[in-house]
């Protein structure tokens, strides 16, 4: 064949590639515009399960869901997710075929192994960590007791995790139904928490974001679908997102952000809002979409001192992503809406909210209370039998966090009255008082000297210049131009 041959053949392939994709392009278009639903494939092996659980009663709803869903009409069915091999510890026989209770990342990789292998390393998956934690030891020892830890079972374990253990006999041996089925302790399921600790050795519960039996990709888009853990006194992200006009435009402009779109690339796919998705997950113009929430957090807000999120990992010698690469990766999504000036000077702004409060309260508090420790004013060995123990507690976990992650997300009201305010008040009127008195109780009770540690560790922070107005020791130009400042604010209200 001749050069010129060649090129005509190739561009006649070319031709009908192109116009293949632009026929398979059209007809997607238009299913969903007319709203035509797609053919399902039921397998001969799935025929069964299809047919035996639309019976009412029986998991009904499961079917019904599943039939809804991109799996359905994509051949993915009941044992494709289900089946078992025999050596797995939630096997059962189920009419001839073997079953598995529990469906894990590590099941979902057999078709999502990228998306797995990125949330394996992820933040999300090790949040069953907190079983260690202190908000751990709260809701089971000083919440619960003995009996089963009503508490943690029900509540934290069902965001973080659990560890999903099995009832065993008196020989070790996992103990069956009279159908054959591994009894699961109940203590640890049903869980569908993000880090849930699972018997195959993989972390997670993939249904934690894509409920099952629909595992909807626009479910998951939804700020709601992270509100059911990032909510609340210590980690309001939801709230601060409805309050930020971030969620105040996706929820005035839902119907325009084509949240079932297939890359759903932002700025192309819609324009409208963020989404929480839209910030740690999905598709810009420059990245593709993961499922390791950390790969755009530059900065963790979660501890009582803020660190870059690296910070940890580079003292282990772990490799990482340095946190450089995931604020660039944060601010790509960033510019999609945005002028670098724009993002550049946000940046600016949440990054001195950080070391503000990583500076005046969280690194002195956090001083302070390690010193009573070593010196015994208060006990070292049981968390939250010191009165200052819960001082210090809110102060980091719920009020610290509350102000950091209002700055992140631009939701002012958080950052202030719910954040900087309460840290604030909790430090001067009830943290330093706190501290005072159990100096004094040290110079009564024979521990003068511990008693004179704390105080001079004490001394230091209130005569610092983050805290000196505290004492009566501000700057006296600073002290009068707050004096002019406030009254014009009079004469202003007067008139």
């Amino acid at each position: 064949m001749t050069l010129i041959g060649k090129q005509i053949t190739i561009s006649v392939l070319s031709f009908f590639l192109l116009a293949a994709l632009l026929i398979v392009g059209y007809v997607e278009s238009r299913n969903r515009a007319t709203g035509h639903k797609e053919k399902i494939i039921v397998s001969k092996d799935n025929r069964n399960c299809v047919e035996c659980h639309s019976e009412a009663g029986n998991a009904r709803s499961a079917v019904a869901q599943w039939k809804e869903s991109r799996h359905a009409v994509k051949g993915v069915g009941c044992l494709e997710c289900h089946g078992a091999e025999e050596s797995d510890i939630d096997q059962f026989e189920h009419y001839k075929h073997m079953i598995a209770t529990i469906v894990s990342p590590k099941d979902c990789s057999k078709c999502h192994q990228k998306e797995y292998d990125q949330f394996q390393r992820s933040h999300h998956a090790q949040a069953g960590k907190i079983l260690g934690s202190l908000d751990n030891v709260l809701a089971e020892v000083v919440e619960g007791n003995n009996l089963g830890n009503a508490a943690a079972v029900s509540g934290c374990w069902q965001c973080h995790g659990s560890k999903v253990e099995f009832v065993k006999d008196s020989n070790g041996s996992i103990m069956k139904d009279k159908n054959g089925i591994p009894v699961i302790d109940p203590k640890t399921w049903p869980n569908t928490g993000i880090g849930r600790i699972n018997p195959d050795g993989s972390l997670g519960s993939c249904a934690a974001c894509h409920n099952r039996h629909y595992f909807s990709v626009a479910q998951a888009r939804e700020p709601d679908d992270c509100g059911k853990c990032h909510l609340g006194p210590d980690h309001p992200q939801y709230e601060i997102y409805r309050e930020s006009k971030h969620g105040i435009n996706f929820i005035a402009h839902k119907d325009e952000m084509n949240l079932k779109a297939k890359p759903w690339v932002v700025g192309e796919d819609y324009v409208a809002a963020p989404t929480c998705a839209t910030c740690h997950m999905s598709a810009t113009p420059n990245q593709e979409i993961t499922h390791d929430v950390g790969e755009r957090i530059s900065w963790t807000l979660r501890p009582p001192i803020s660190e870059k999120i690296d910070a940890k990992d580079i003292k282990a010698g772990i490799e990482t992503i340095p946190w450089a690469k995931r604020r660039s990766n944060m601010q790509d999504v960033c510019h999609q809406c945005h002028s670098k000036q724009y993002v550049s000077d946000f940046y600016s702004q949440y990054d001195n909210l950080v070391t503000l409060y990583n500076e005046k309260f969280g690194t002195p508090a956090t001083k302070l209370f390690k010193k009573l420790r070593s010196t015994g004013l208060i006990t070292a060995d049981i968390n939250f039998d010191d009165k200052i123990e819960w001082t210090y507690f809110f102060l980091w976990h719920h009020e610290g966090r509350r102000a950091r992650m209002g700055a992140s997300m631009m939701g002012p009201d958080y950052t202030q009255w719910h954040g900087m305010y309460e840290v604030a008040n909790n430090f001067y009127s009830e943290f330093v008082p706190e501290v005072k008195e159990l100096i004094e109780n040290g110079k009564h009770n024979g521990k003068q000297e511990a008693a004179s540690q704390v105080e001079e560790l004490l001394v230091s922070i209130l005569e610092s210049d983050n805290h000196k107005w505290f004492i009566g020791k501000m700057d006296p130009g600073e002290k009068q131009a707050r004096k002019e400042n406030l009254e014009n604010f009079k004469k202003r209200y007067s008139q």
